[in-house]
C-alpha cells in the first residue's frame, strides 16, 4: 500500500505542510522581530519551542506507530496545530506564544513522522525521499516569496489553511504498518536487503539518528540566523531577500544528482564529500558576509542540504524494519533544530558574534562527516550491503 500513488502523493503533501515552519524559518523569525517586536534571544527561544514539539511529536508518533492507526495519529496531529496556530492569531504576548508554538509544534511533528514514515515504507525510499525535497524546493520559494508580505496572523492562517486541505485525502495513508508489509512481502524482497537487516547491529540506526541530530545543528543555526546575519553586515538587504527566495531552486540541482550519484556511488561516499563541502560553505561566511559570498554560500547551502537529506533519510530507511526509526528523523531534525539556534544564541550572547555561530555549523557538519566515516569504514567489509548500499 506504500508504494500506492494515492499514499505517496499524500505523504509528499504532508511533509510540505508538517515541515512549513522548518523551511521558513528565516523569514519567520524575521516576522517574529519585526511584526511581534521580540529580540533576537526571544526569536530563539521561539523557533526552538516550535521545532522541539516537532521533536515531541515525532517521539510521540515512533512510539505508537506499530500499533496505533496512522490516518487518527495525522488527526490527532492536524487538529492540535490548527488549534495552536489558531489561538497564535489573537495572542500576541511573548510567554504564551512560547507554549503555543510548543504545542503546534507537537502537532505538525506527529503529522509529519506519519508522512516520512509512510514514504520511508515504500520499496524505494530515495526515490521516495528526492520527491519529497524536490517539492521542498517550489513550497521554499513560496514560503520565502509570500510570507514576508503577509501580516503575522496571515502566515499563521496559510499554515491552518494548508493543514485542514488534507482532510478530504486523509483515507489515503495506509493503516498497515511496514513491519506487517513487509512479513506478507517477504518472499520477494532481495537477498542483500535481508543480508543487511540480519547482519547490522542494532546501534546503526541509533548513531544514524544522532548524525542526523548534529548536521541539523548546523542547518538550524545557519538557516535560522543567516537573514538576521546578513542584515547586520555588509550584504544589501535587498539582495539578501532574492537570493533566499531564488536559492530555494537549487534545491532542484540537488534533486536532480543526488539520485544519480547515490545510484553509482551508494548513499555513504557521496554523503562524506557533501558534509566537508558543507563545512566549508558555511565557514566561509565567518569573515564577513557580502553579495557575493552570501549568494555562493545559501545558494551552496541549499543544494547541499537536499544532497544531505536524501542519504540521510534513505541510509535509516534501509535499516528500519518497523518504521520507528523513519518516524524519529523529524524529531532528531527537530532536535538539532533546537541545540542549533540555542548554541548560536548562546554564542551571540557571549559577544562572539556571527562569526562565532558560523564557525560553530561548520564544525557541526564536520563531526557529523566524522561519524558517517566511522560507519563507512566500519562495515565496507562486514556488511558491505550497508556501506555501498544505494
Amino acid at each position: 500500500p506504500f508504494d500506492s500513488w494515492k499514499s505517496i502523493v499524500i505523504s509528499l503533501y504532508m511533509t510540505l505542510v508538517g515541515y512549513g515552519v522548518l523551511v521558513g524559518i528565516p523569514v519567520i523569525s524575521t516576522a517574529w522581530v519585526t511584526l511581534l517586536g521580540f529580540s533576537e534571544v526571544e526569536v530563539n527561544r521561539v523557533a526552538g519551542a516550535d521545532l522541539g514539539g516537532l521533536s515531541v511529536g515525532a517521539l510521540i508518533t515512533a512510539a505508537l506507530i506499530a500499533k496505533a492507526s496512522r490516518r487518527v495519529l495525522a488527526l490527532i496531529g492536524l487538529f492540535i496545530a490548527v488549534i495552536a496556530n489558531w489561538l497564535c492569531i489573537s495572542i500576541v504576548d511573548y510567554e504564551i506564544v512560547l507554549w503555543l508554538r510548543a504545542i503546534s509544534g507537537v502537532g505538525s511533528g506527529i503529522f509529519t513522522a506519519v508522512a516520512v514514515s509512510s514514504l520511508g515504507a515504500s520499496s524505494k525510499p530515495a526515490l521516495a525521499y528526492n520527491a519529497m525535497l524536490f517539492a521542498f524546493a517550489f513550497s521554499q520559494a513560496l514560503e520565502m516569496h509570500f510570507l514576508p508580505l503577509l501580516s503575522m496572523a496571515g502566515v499563521y492562517t496559510v499554515f491552518i489553511v494548508c493543514f485542514l486541505a488534507t482532510l478530504p485525502f486523509i483515507g489515503w495513508i495506509p493503516n498497515q504498518s511496514k513491519q506487517t508489509q513487509a512479513s506478507a512481502s517477504s518472499a520477494t524482497e532481495s537477498d542483500d536487503k535481508v543480508l543487511l537487516l540480519k547482519n547490522m547491529p542494532a546501534y546503526v540506526p541509533w548513531l544514524c539518528l544522532i548524525a542526523m541530530v548534529i548536521t541539523y545543528i548546523n542547518i538550524g543555526a545557519y538557516w535560522t540566523y543567516i537573514e538576521l546575519a546578513a542584515l547586520k553586515d555588509q550584504a544589501n538587504p535587498e539582495w539578501v531577500g532574492q537570493v533566499l527566495t531564488w536559492s530555494s531552486f537549487c534545491s532542484l540541482i540537488g534533486c536532480l544528482f543526488a539520485t544519480v550519484l547515490s545510484n553509482r556511488f551508494g548513499l555513504l561516499r557521496p554523503l562524506l564529500v557533501t558534509l566537508i563541502t558543507m563545512a566549508v560553505i558555511v565557514g566561509m561566511l565567518a569573515n564577513g558576509i557580502t553579495d557575493k559570498n552570501i549568494l555562493i554560500s545559501v545558494f551552496s547551502f541549499n543544494c547541499l542540504w537536499i544532497f544531505i537529506d536524501v542519504y540521510q533519510m534513505s541510509t535509516i530507511a534501509n535499516v528500519d524494519q518497523t518504521g520507528k526509526f523513519a518516524a524519529l528523523m523529524p524529531g532528531a531534525q527537530g532536535l538539532g533544530q533546537i541545540i542549533g539556534p540555542n548554541f548560536a544564541a548562546s554564542i551571540l550572547g557571549l559577544n562572539l558574534g556571527y562569526s562565532g555561530v558560523f564557525m560553530m555549523c561548520s564544525s557541526a557538519a564536520i563531526v557529523a562527516m566524522l561519524i558517517y566515516a566511522f560507519m563507512y569504514i566500519r562495515f565496507k567489509r562486514t556488511v558491505p550491503a550497508f556501506a555501498y548500499a544505494s
